[in-house]
């Protein structure tokens, strides 16, 4: 049986080319520098389920902290936070669960920070028991496709219509899973 316990405890880096990379449990504290990463201009939004800024982002952000059946985590950098990420869907008992709700500020994009938090949380998802991650994409989130193939992750297919997004757009999600064994031979 996996343990989610396990997957609330802190992850660290400290030999990232980038910086000491710290993936911890997404606190009060981090509010207000999470919330500097969220530039309404992001184009980012249009493409996420969600749009954590301005207005929206307390409400959100106080969902994060109160959801049972997610572990939301904040990012951070040399001690800075950069990002947000979560394991989501988390099911102990079908050892399963959804790596998501993955935000980084822009200027953290294209550096590898996310390629590097993704093996910290895979890497603590297998050593927890669980067999199964998911990653659940926009169809139009074609940044975010390929960032989960190069993981190893195989497509499953799509979920039609399977959202209605902030904005009102009907969202077609494409599943992606990683087995245990698949990425012990990565």
């Amino acid at each position: 049986m996996a343990n989610a316990d396990l997957l609330a405890a802190p992850m660290v880096d400290a030999d990232w080319p980038g910086g000491r990379v710290d993936v911890v449990p997404l606190a009060e504290g981090h509010r207000e520098a999470l919330r500097a990463c969220c530039l309404p201009d992001d184009p980012v939004w249009q493409v996420y389920p969600y749009n954590m800024s301005g207005e929206r982002f307390d409400p959100l952000f106080d969902l994060a902290l109160a959801a049972p059946d997610r572990k939301v985590f904040a990012i951070l950098v040399d001690g800075t936070v950069r990002g947000m990420t979560a394991y989501a869907s988390v099911r102990a008992d079908r050892q399963g669960l959804e790596v998501g709700g993955t935000f980084l500020a822009p200027a953290a994009r294209g550096t590898g920070l996310n390629a590097r938090v993704k093996q910290l949380v895979l890497d603590r998802a297998f050593a927890a028991g669980f067999r199964r991650v998911e990653f659940r994409v926009d169809k139009r989130n074609l940044r975010s496709q390929a960032a989960v193939r190069k993981l190893g992750a195989v497509e499953e297919g799509v979920l039609r219509a399977e959202r209605i997004t902030w904005n009102g757009h009907l969202r077609d999600t494409v599943v992606f899973s990683l087995l245990a064994h698949e990425w012990a031979s990565a």
